[in-house]
């Protein structure tokens, strides 16, 4: 629980930061296509990671990647990308780094295929959002179907940093998938509509 005593996923722990993401975006469904393509870099950023580390990071790379327009991250040079190592406000790893211009050409090329990514990602779940009603975190899968699927068509189509379970994670965090515990305030908000 945290200072306010609303039941939470257990996850967020007391943290405020993590508490403002789980209550003001973790499952909220999301169909702009900036902050979809945010959230695909930085959940490639996250991989090996905490979502903690990340989070506490994200500031730097919207300054970084130029606010996630990906447009303007496709265009990256590689002294410019050279120069995003260089900063200790995000995860220094080079592989992560040249994934975001590479994610930004694969992204734009998926806007054009279908017109924008929200369709495309939206697809993979029938358009609706997914509603679990787990009881405690294990009984949230690390990977599904819908993950799978998603996976293997963003790597068809050139991404990185796109495995089942960062994608899961993804369908998670942009409200695609509501994996809200049954004792979670969010989830008892969602149920009583």
């Amino acid at each position: 629980m945290a200072p306010d005593d609303r039941p939470r996923c257990g996850w967020c722990g007391t943290d405020p930061l993590y508490i403002a993401y789980h209550d003001e975006e973790w499952g909220v469904p999301q169909h702009d296509d900036r902050r979809l393509f945010e959230k695909l870099i930085l959940e490639g950023a996250q991989a090996g990671l905490s979502w903690i580390t990340v989070l506490r990071k994200r500031e730097a790379y919207r300054k970084a990647f130029h606010g996630f327009d990906p447009t303007r991250v496709a265009a990256m040079t590689d002294a410019e990308l050279e120069t995003v190592l260089l900063d200790p406000g995000i995860v220094r790893n080079r592989l992560k780094v040249f994934s975001a211009r590479k994610n930004a050409v694969a992204f734009l090329a998926v806007q054009r295929e279908f017109g924008n990514f929200d369709a495309f990602l939206w697809s993979f779940v029938g358009g609706q959002t997914r509603v679990n009603r787990p009881k405690t975190l294990a009984d949230v899968p690390a990977v599904t179907p819908e993950a799978e699927a998603l996976s293997k068509a963003l790597k068809k189509r050139g991404f990185t940093f796109v495995g089942p379970t960062i994608m899961y994670a993804y369908l998670q965090s942009m409200g695609l998938v509501d994996d809200h515990l049954v004792n979670c305030w969010k989830r008892a908000g969602a149920d009583s509509l």
